[in-house]
């Protein structure tokens, strides 16, 4: 199983790559058979979205040189966990941009949300739990919360024993739900292939 570890900031100077790579590192420990990799959106440069249509109506978008990396990156993933800030009352314009990019590739997957911010970039999570539910993925309950206030410090991340306690319980609830989700792909893939 591969989850991928989405990066959803490129601002500069942002908390968003120490609080990844702490999952990262996390997650890891606890669930060492499985495929974790970071996928950091500065990586996947994309212009803003002004396509004429949607990826869920078209096909067209996954051929252009710019999008294909990342629909091919998302596609290959069996899952993922969003690290996302919380700009503004929301989850930032570069994974907002990025997700409207994509449509099938993350079809009847499973996510799980890592959130920080001012109040836990709880509102961005709940932000992006709407649009993640438009691509048929089913998101996790447990979400870890972090706090600017308190798992921040002058030296940057210091997270509290409690939350990596809910990393790891927002990996075990991913644990039995991206292998589910990999059957229900696999179910609809029967039933529309007469060969298989």
């Amino acid at each position: 199983m591969k989850i991928g570890i989405v990066l959803g900031s490129i601002r500069e100077g942002r908390n968003n790559e120490s609080v990844a790579k702490w999952v990262l590192d996390v997650a890891k420990a606890y669930s060492p058979d499985v495929d974790f990799e970071l996928v950091d959106l500065l990586d996947y440069p994309l212009p803003l979205f002004n396509e004429a249509a949607s990826p869920a109506y078209t096909s067209d978008l996954a051929a252009k040189e710019q999008q294909a990396p990342w629909a091919a990156k998302m596609d290959e993933l069996d899952g993922y966990i969003f690290i996302t800030p919380e700009y503004n009352h929301g989850i930032s314009s570069a994974l907002k941009n990025a997700l409207d990019y994509v449509y099938n590739e993350l079809n009847d997957k499973a996510a799980g949300i890592v959130s920080y911010g001012s109040a836990g970039g709880v509102r961005s999570a709940e932000q992006l739990r709407t649009i993640l539910s438009e691509f048929q993925v089913a998101h996790v309950r447990t979400q870890p919360a972090l706090s600017l206030f308190y798992d921040f410090n002058e030296e940057g991340l210091n997270p509290s024993d409690a939350q990596k306690q809910a990393v790891e319980q927002m990996l075990y609830q991913l644990s039995y739900w991206a292998p589910a989700m990999n059957q229900v792909r696999a179910d609809k893939t029967a039933k529309t292939d007469p060969k298989a």
